[in-house]
């Protein structure tokens, strides 16, 4: 089993699929961790892998700022 947590200070849209499905793809050699900074520190959604199916993805908790 792999967990990830993933905590934004933001509305996420789909973008812990596209996490996930690129952080697989790193630990399954396919792209290099200095790809996948370059791919996150890009801010262009359309470089990230979106495959990883909604299954086991959940939201966990909101907080709010007092």
């Amino acid at each position: 089993m792999i967990v990830y947590r993933v905590a934004a200070n933001r509305f996420l849209r789909g973008m812990v699929r596209g996490l996930v499905g690129t952080m697989l793809k790193v630990g399954r050699g396919r792209i290099s961790v200095a790809d996948f900074i370059t791919i996150i520190e890009g801010k262009d959604s359309s470089l990230a892998d979106f495959s990883v199916p909604p299954q086991g993805l959940f939201l966990v908790s909101v907080t709010y700022k007092e």
